[in-house]
């Protein structure tokens, strides 16, 4: 059977990735790539996702790679090698300490990259910043270098002077290099003016390249300093290539950067084609799913679970079957190689192996049909598959005699099914989509077909089998209809199947319509909802203001009442109790006066003394006193002034038996004993208001017997008072004439 990667089209990903690897080791990494263990599988899917979060810049490890392993190879490299490999190694390190911190599985991998202090320090040594070797590179490559410097001055100082001198002899004024010793262009006729040794001539004679006798020596001399040099070079960097090739560390280090690349190509294709990351469970859930390798796919979602383990798919030729196949097969081995899916939600199980009969497979050599070819494909899958294997079948029963290979099909169905495997069929054989409809485990599907354009949608629609569509396109082509009437009688039972189908079809396509009506209108009910949700919470919002608003303005009037009477008991302590109570009985009618009778018009059905509710803070209070278009209102122990108008009264019936109003204080007796006249009277006032607000009916002033004169101005100040009704002594058991009880109005 043909690798099923190969059949998959596994490859065409794997080059795909391959061409957003950064560096060598990366792409052979990248097409490499084969299912891994499930626990390696989603590290793999960690580091992506890792990958996508934080872009990171990787070194040119390839030129690494490549010195390293011409070192190994025991051959010497050049000062630029070795310094492109050095310096690949520094930007290792560098991602290495920018990844550790992160304390992820990125950093894990990084943590793989090794020290190489110790080839570095010999690189920095001994190599400049263009690759060639210092003179500090060894003291014996210094002395050379310290004796050719001058030397080669020399050289040159001693030619420059000899052409100077003979100026008539030299075609240009210029030292120049033969036969890697130095010497002066001179004119061909002129060479006996110049002893010396022949080195070379120009192409037309005229020149000749001429070593004077008076450098020879220096020349040898140079020549064997330069030999010296090249010697030491030679041996310094074979010791650098050698101590290249024996870092123990470099292995790991181009380890950990072929992964990091890998999984940053991994993330890089996540990124172009909109793949997501997988997760593993028990059954196979695949939302907008589609296969990668196709322009503009169109997405399909599927489930494969331990109720409905196969999906039997069927519908016309060229309508996406065989690539809905591919596009779950693709997703399994994805998932498994650490790749993302393409998909925007995935679960996948973790299939023990994944079969797939996918297009032919003739052999001429073994003389196999295409239908034999799909048999030892099928023969394989009922022999090795598992519970927990995936299949994938494209056109079962093709290729053969269209009733025995309904007949065989429906058994391997039947024997797949009994296996508890879980996979993809397609077909169109119409006793295997009556087969599939109803029963268990196995789930009729179909691809759907736009007959007014005659063309595939690609769309998966689950739990319909599809139509061949072969005499609905011919009728849209205007074959003549007697021809098509007598195709459909020559069906199998006058075609009553496919008619089955196409009534299906049109209730589908019913329900279809109903359903996103139906959704439309929830999506409506919930958009009124939120409003008026939103709408509620304003409410509340601005009643929960206005309701702090309130209780701000009673308390500041409060704290003013206060200090105003504050204000006046130390007045009284200073000034006077007399003016301190004129100013207090003042104050007293200020605060209880009501607008003048007519200048508002009071709401009707509202008497002072009532109970109230006030609608806008959802509270019953009780009515102290009306102000015109205000009114005062005792809501439990606070007083608060609102708009009569917002005001509601309660009928008798309605009056709550316990409104929140039981006092602070219960104020039935005041011991006005030991006052004087002026401090009994402003007590009596304080006591006549605080039992008014209270709805007592009663109030008992202790005053004493006494020389009656504290009892005859109380008294008298009570006459005055239009919050009293009457008042008299007191029954002498309780007081007598010591006491006065004041009966107060209602």
């Amino acid at each position: 059977m043909r690798d099923v990667l190969e059949v998959l089209e596994f490859p065409k990903v794997r080059a795909l990735l391959a061409e957003r690897a950064k560096t060598p080791l990366g792409r052979r990494l990248a097409l490499a790539l084969v299912p891994l263990s499930q626990e390696e599988a989603e590290r793999r899917h960690q580091l992506t996702q890792e990958a996508l979060a934080y872009p990171y810049t990787l070194p040119e490890a390839g030129a690494l790679e490549e010195a390293y392993q011409k070192a190994q190879g025991g051959a010497r490299l050049s000062g630029l090698e070795l310094l492109k490999g050095a310096q690949a190694l520094e930007e290792a390190i560098a991602l290495k300490e920018e990844l550790l911190p992160l304390q992820n599985l990125l950093s894990q991998v990084a943590a793989g990259i090794g020290d190489h202090g110790a080839f570095l320090a010999k690189i920095r040594k001994a190599l400049d910043e263009e690759g060639a070797v210092r003179d500090e590179a060894s003291p014996k490559l210094f002395a050379i270098r310290r004796e050719l410097k001058p030397l080669r001055q020399q050289i040159l100082d001693k030619l420059y002077a000899l052409m100077d001198r003979h100026p008539e002899a030299i075609q240009d004024r210029f030292v120049t290099l033969r036969r890697e010793r130095y010497c002066i262009p001179v004119r061909a006729g002129m060479a006996q003016r110049i002893p010396g040794l022949l080195l070379d001539e120009s192409e037309s004679g005229a020149t000749l390249f001429i070593e004077p006798l008076s450098v020879v020596k220096l020349n040898n001399r140079l020549q064997t300093l330069r030999l010296q040099e090249e010697e030491e070079v030679n041996r310094i960097l074979r010791e650098l290539s050698e101590a290249l090739a024996a870092d123990e560390e470099l292995s790991g280090t181009l380890k950990a950067l072929g992964l990091l690349d890998l999984v940053q190509a991994q993330a890089a294709l996540a990124r172009d084609f909109g793949l997501s990351r997988p997760r593993f469970g028990e059954a196979y859930e695949l939302f907008q799913a589609f296969h990668p390798l196709i322009p503009n796919p169109v997405p399909n979602s599927l489930a494969l679970d331990g109720e409905k383990r196969l999906i039997l798919i069927s519908g016309p030729n060229m309508g996406g079957k065989t690539a809905l196949l591919k596009t779950l097969g693709l997703a399994v081995l994805m998932a498994q190689s650490g790749l993302f899916v393409a998909a925007k939600k995935a679960t996948l199980a973790w299939p023990d192996r994944v079969f797939a009969d996918i297009g032919d497979e003739q052999s001429l050599q073994e003389n196999l049909s295409t239908f034999a070819g799909h048999l030892r494909r099928l023969k394989e899958m009922l022999e090795s598959a598992t519970a927990q294997s995936l299949v994938l079948i494209d056109e079962l029963g093709s290729g053969t005699d269209p009733e025995e290979g309904a007949a065989l099909s429906q058994a391997i169905l039947e024997a797949l099914l009994e296996k508890g495997v879980k996979g993809l069929v397609t077909t169109h054989l119409s006793p295997l989509k009556a087969f599939a409809q109803g029963r268990a485990g196995i789930q009729n599907a179909s691809m759907r077909f736009d007959l007014e354009g005659l063309r595939p949608t690609y769309e998966l629609v689950l739990g319909v089998p599809g139509r061949s569509y072969a005499l609905a396109i011919a009728r849209r082509l205007s074959l003549p209809e007697a021809v098509l009437k007598r195709a459909e009688s020559l069906l199998p039972q006058g075609g009553r199947l496919e008619a089955l189908l196409e009534e299906l079809e049109a209730e589908r396509l019913r329900l279809e319509e109903e359903r996103s009506q139906l959704l439309s209108q929830m999506a409506q009910v919930e958009a009124l909802r939120k409003r008026l949700e939103e709408r509620e919470a304003r409410f509340e919002e601005e009643r929960s203001e206005r309701l702090k608003a309130l209780e701000e303005e009673i308390r500041q009037k409060l704290l003013k009442v206060e200090a105003e009477l504050k204000s006046l008991k130390e007045k009284a302590k200073t000034q006077g109790k007399k003016d301190a109570l004129r100013e207090l009985l003042a104050l007293r009618e200020r605060y209880a006066r009501a607008t003048p009778k007519g200048a508002w018009e009071v709401p009707r059905g509202l008497e002072a003394g009532q109970m109230v509710e006030i609608p806008s803070l959802r509270r019953q209070g009780r009515l102290l006193e009306l102000r015109g278009e205000e009114a005062l209102v005792q809501v439990g122990p606070v007083k608060m002034t609102v708009k009569a108008k917002e005001l509601t009264p309660l009928k008798a019936q309605e009056t709550p038996k316990a409104i929140g109003l039981k006092p602070r204080r219960e104020v039935k007796e005041v011991d006005l004993r030991g006052l004087t006249v002026e401090e009994a009277l402003l007590e009596v006032a304080s006591a006549l208001e605080e039992a008014r607000a209270l709805g007592l009916p009663t109030l008992r002033l202790l005053h004493g017997k006494g020389t009656g004169a504290l009892r005859q101005a109380i008294r008298e100040a009570l006459r005055r008072d239009k919050r009293v009704e009457t008042f008299a002594d007191a029954p002498p058991h309780e007081g007598g004439h010591g006491v006065t009880v004041v009966v107060l109005k209602g």
